[in-house]
Formats: structure tokens, C-alpha cells, sequence
């Protein structure tokens, strides 16, 4: 067995790979060996057994600090260090001091600045929007920056009065309404971040060959951090994209100087053309738009937490976060850590009820990171065939007409029979 590589602009992925894990807390114990037993009778059926994937387990959560004192293991950070790409069950997050949260502190210390979060519909699996079919996007939500840069203080404490003090005679801040009773919080967005980010959105628009990315802000209000983004965002297309790219900036010109007419025939000419639609969105007319007319989105470029926001609106619009799939991803070190979007749910885990499905399809977008497409494919294939005969964890099956709720197990082996 072996480990990934990378090669200046791409992976070596050898056929034997070892393949760091997290099983993950609560269900994490469920839907790790069932996700894993699909993914390897897909490679098994999709290569005849010329590929294969060693499963090498690391700790993290609660599990890791039952066996070691430690929530994570500096072993651990090692293993996804040495070996590249890894998966992940769902964490729990210890309470009290320490670590704010596991699942940011591994995309930081790895920087992993991409979190990547798929949405597409499933046919058979009930939406509560109507034609849920339209909604088709890639969220590239930066991970590094923002409010989740953890930068913040209590109200009450030293150090709120010391920054409180900073900001008042300082900076000469007047506006803070409550002062000796705020918390204050630091949320930082760089140009370098910024331009990292879509960057990789828009080589993955281009390789993918998706039609638009659309960089969804709120720079009408912060118009230094969000309105940065997209500024920076704009300017990093159309210096490094230039021949790929139309912006919408590009169509305000070509608009005040020849007319709309004229603006409106040149972006659909440089669409026909192949090139990547650069636009930008307000964040709430976004999540009001993919509610209206979601066929019009296709990569989203956004900060941290308008992408927490967004990224759970639009896995609700297909059915939920049970089957919403997540990665996080430094495209320049070639670093990747897929998981599970939802939470430990402890209150039903070792019920044999939990929906593998959000693991099982974060293990199909690691399988296409590394180029193992044609197992992916047959994963995505059979899980279609599955829901769309009403086979799906009770949480799906409930809602489908001729549903039939399955077991965690039993509807990893329904899976596997359609592959």
C-alpha cells in the first residue's frame, strides 16, 4: 500500500492507498463502516480489483480523548499530514475551554481554506421546494478567515474593556450602542484569502465546464471585508482569467458605452464561447434567488459564514443535510479532509436508523478528488436507483409514496446490490 502525492499542479494516486479516517462520535460508529463497506465493493466491481483502499483509522472527539486525554492527537495531524487525504465521521466539540471546535481546528492547522459543498437533487427524494431539479450549485465557502477565524471577547472580562478602550480612544469609534455590556468579535477578510478562494472556484468552473461563478457578499453593509471580496474577487478574474472570464463588470461598461443591447450580446457571446460568467450576488437576495430561480446559479464563491448559512438553505431545498456531502481542500498543498455535514445526533445513534448517505457521498466527492471516477459514478448511480424506488433511511423514506424505510446496514447492502 501506498500514500498520495502531489506533483506540482496534480495527485499521484497509487492503485493500493492508504486512506486516513476519523470513525467520528455518536453515529460516527454507524456510518463510517457501512460508507466504507460501499466504497470498497464499488472500487472492487469498478477496477476488478486492481485498486484498492487500505483503511487506516486515526482519532479524534470523544473516542480519542477516552483512549489518549486527547481530543486530537497530534498522531493524528500527522497521519492526514503524511498520507494527504483522509475522511471523516462527525466530531463532538468538547465543551469548555480549549478547542472552540475539532472540525475547525483540523481545517486550520492544515489550512484547508475551501470547503466544498456539493448540492444536486436526487430523483425519488421529496423536497419541500417544487422542482428541486434546478438546484445544481458548488459552494466554495472560504474556511480560513471570517468570524470563524474564532477572534473574539467576552463581555465583562479585561480583555472586551481593553479592546472596548482601543475602539473609543484609538480609533475613535462611537457607534457601539451598549459598550460596557458588549462582547466584541474581530472578523478578518484578506486579499490573499480572498483570492485563493476563487481562484479555486473558478479553475474548478472551468474544468468542470459549469457556466458561472457568483461571488455572494454583503458588501453593501461591510463594505471593507465583504465588499473586499468581492472587489478583490472581481479583480483576481479578470487579471489571472482574462481570456476565460466575462465579469460583470465588463457588462456594466460595455453598457454605459454602447447600451444594454450591446452588453447583453457580448455575455451571452463570451458564454457560447466557453467562458466562465463572473457575477455577484447580495447574500439575502441570494438565499431569496435559489428559492426563485436557482437554475441561474452554478459556483458560489463565499465567506465563511454567509457559506454556513447558504450551504444548509440549499441541502434542505434536496432533501436535507443527510444527504448534503462536504470537503475541505488546500488545492495548492493538495491537503483534503472529506465528512459528514451533520452533527454526532447522539440521540439515535446505535438505533441502526441513522442516514449514511451525507458520509457515503462526502467518500464519492474523495473518490473523484482522486480521480477514481468510474467507482464514484457507480455509487451516485446506485443511490438514484435506490431512492428512486423509495429504498432510503427512514428520515427520507418517510416522506416518499411507496417509501420503505431501511435500516443503517440494510440500506448500505441495498446500495451495494445496485451497484
Amino acid at each position: 500500500m501506498h500514500k498520495i502525492t502531489k506533483q506540482k499542479d496534480h495527485l499521484i494516486v497509487p492503485d493500493k492507498v492508504v486512506i486516513p479516517f476519523i470513525e467520528g462520535d455518536g453515529v460516527g460508529a454507524e456510518i463510517t463502516p457501512v460508507s466504507q463497506k460501499i466504497v470498497n465493493a464499488a472500487i472492487e466491481k469498478a477496477y476488478d480489483g486492481k485498486r484498492a483502499i487500505e483503511w487506516k483509522e486515526v482519532l479524534a472527539g470523544e473516542k480519542a480523548f477516552n483512549k489518549t486525554g486527547s481530543w486530537l492527537p497530534d498522531e493524528t495531524m500527522d497521519a492526514f499530514r503524511e498520507y494527504m487525504v483522509g475522511i471523516k465521521g462527525p466530531l463532538t466539540t468538547p465543551i469548555g475551554g480549549g478547542i472552540r471546535s475539532l472540525n475547525v481546528a483540523l481545517r486550520q492547522t492544515l489550512d484547508l481554506y475551501v470547503c466544498l459543498r456539493p448540492v444536486r437533487w436526487f430523483k425519488g427524494v421529496v423536497s419541500p421546494v417544487r422542482e428541486p431539479q434546478k438546484v445544481d450549485m458548488y459552494i466554495f465557502r472560504e474556511n480560513t478567515e471570517d468570524i470563524y477565524a474564532g477572534i473574539e471577547w467576552q463581555q465583562g472580562t479585561p480583555e472586551a474593556h481593553k479592546f472596548l478602550k482601543f475602539l473609543t480612544e484609538e480609533m475613535g469609534v462611537t457607534k457601539v450602542r451598549f459598550p460596557e455590556t458588549s462582547s466584541f468579535g474581530v472578523k478578518p477578510v484578506s486579499v490573499e484569502g480572498t483570492e485563493r478562494l476563487v481562484r479555486a472556484a473558478i479553475e474548478f468552473a472551468l474544468t468542470n465546464k459549469l457556466p458561472s461563478v457568483t461571488l455572494v457578499h454583503k458588501g453593501n453593509i461591510m463594505k471593507f471585508t465583504e465588499g473586499g471580496f468581492k472587489l478583490w474577487g472581481y479583480a483576481l478574474a479578470e487579471r489571472e482569467f482574462a481570456d476565460k472570464t466575462f465579469t460583470w463588470p465588463q457588462y456594466e461598461k460595455i453598457k454605459k458605452e454602447k447600451g444594454e443591447a450591446e452588453a447583453v450580446k457580448a455575455m451571452f457571446d463570451a458564454s457560447a464561447a466557453g467562458k466562465v460568467i463572473i457575477k455577484d450576488v447580495i447574500a439575502d437576495a441570494f438565499l431569496q434567488n435559489t428559492l426563485l430561480i436557482p437554475e441561474e446559479y452554478s459556483v458560489i464563491a463565499t465567506l465563511n459564514l454567509n457559506g454556513d448559512y447558504i450551504s444548509d438553505q440549499l441541502a434542505a431545498m434536496v432533501g436535507g443535510i443527510g444527504i448534503a456531502p462536504g470537503a475541505n481542500i488546500n488545492y495548492d498543498s493538495g491537503y483534503a479532509i472529506f465528512e459528514a455535514t451533520h452533527g454526532t445526533a447522539p440521540n439515535i445513534a446505535g438505533k441502526n436508523i441513522v442516514n449514511p448517505s451525507s458520509l457515503l457521498l462526502s467518500s464519492v466527492m474523495m473518490l473523484e478528488y482522486m480521480g477514481w471516477n468510474e467507482a464514484a459514478n457507480l455509487i451516485t448511480a446506485a443511490m438514484e436507483k435506490a431512492f428512486s424506488k423509495g429504498d432510503a433511511t427512514n428520515d427520507l423514506a418517510r416522506f416518499m409514496p411507496a417509501g420503505k424505510s431501511l435500516g443503517t446496514r440494510e440500506f448500505g447492502d441495498c446500495i451495494i446490490s445496485l451497484l
